[in-house]
């Protein structure tokens, strides 16, 4: 039989979709109020590998990435997710430029891992709870971000991996110090 250990606590990260950047300061104001102080911003990147959002969100899209402070338990996974579509709500009724103002995706990095939380089942994904699955979305192999057949084209083109780095080695300095 095999023991049961405590897992390691992970770092929690949003990435966040819009096409109105006047948002943003409250967004990042809103985010960090709910799920703690944020370290790390990274640059916006242009959301143009597919068009699937375009009609919802209007144009040009683009994507950036905020990580939070503290670390915690990667069984979180569900109610950050839960907690970030309230935060989507809330902005839908403020902002009413577009139909979807904002697309918030939590997730956690870990060593191996990249896991971002979604409400669509799919074959790839492990309910969690609440109607939110689990995705490992991109793995950690030979000092660089592995794609799978199911990662997203904009997470597979590698654009997002240099600040993915900077977020896997801030989270493995924090552990560290555990």
């Amino acid at each position: 039989m095999g023991k049961v250990h405590r897992p390691l606590p992970v770092k929690f990260f949003t990435g966040i979709l819009t096409s109105i950047p006047e948002l943003v300061p409250a967004l990042h104001e809103r985010l960090a109020d709910t799920l703690g102080p944020i370290d790390l911003s990274s640059d916006s990147f242009p959301f143009d590998a597919t068009d699937y959002y375009d009609k919802e969100m209007g144009k040009p899209i683009t994507r950036h990435f905020l990580s939070f402070s503290d670390l915690r338990p990667a069984s979180r996974l569900a109610e950050t997710k839960v907690c970030t579509n309230r935060i989507e709500e809330e902005f839908d009724a403020r902002y009413r430029q577009v139909a979807r103002p904002v697309n918030l995706d939590p997730g956690y990095i870990e060593d191996a891992k990249l896991v971002l939380a979604s409400t669509k089942n799919f074959y790839h994904r492990i309910l969690l709870g609440d109607g939110i699955y689990a995705e490992v979305t991109l793995h950690y192999e030979n000092g660089q971000w592995q794609p799978f057949p199911w990662t997203y084209p904009d997470f597979r083109s590698g654009r997002y991996d240099d600040f993915l780095m900077l977020l896997r080695n801030t989270y493995r300095a924090q552990r560290r110090k555990l």
